[in-house]
């Protein structure tokens, strides 16, 4: 799986669909978030048909990670840096997307 291997995730599952993945994510962790394809998780770019599911779990990230021949996988990694990055990427998403929702005039 790339450089993510190299971090020695633990592999919950493998070589499952781009829904598969999104329901297990959304089924197991307490917080859960989507992105797009091309969000940055680790220094590497996520692929998959969106939205794919991002889960936090106290200082986990369980995400869905698609390696072309060898399909997707849902890994879990420990990194509360990363953690706080994502989380960080999701509020300045959310307040991108909220700038100009104001009152109809």
């Amino acid at each position: 799986m790339g450089c993510i291997e190299a971090l020695k995730p633990e592999v919950l599952l493998a070589r499952i669909s781009f829904k598969e993945a999104r329901e297990y994510i959304e089924s197991h962790a307490p917080e859960v978030h989507h992105v797009q394809p091309g969000f940055k998780l680790f220094g590497e770019y996520l692929i998959g048909v969106p939205p794919l599911a991002i889960g936090i779990e106290n200082d986990n990230i369980l995400f869905p990670f698609t390696k072309p021949c060898y399909g997707t996988f849902v890994l879990r990694l420990k990194d509360g840096a990363e953690v706080e990055r994502f989380r960080s990427a999701m509020s300045a998403e959310m307040k991108r997307s909220l700038k100009g929702r104001g009152p109809k005039r």
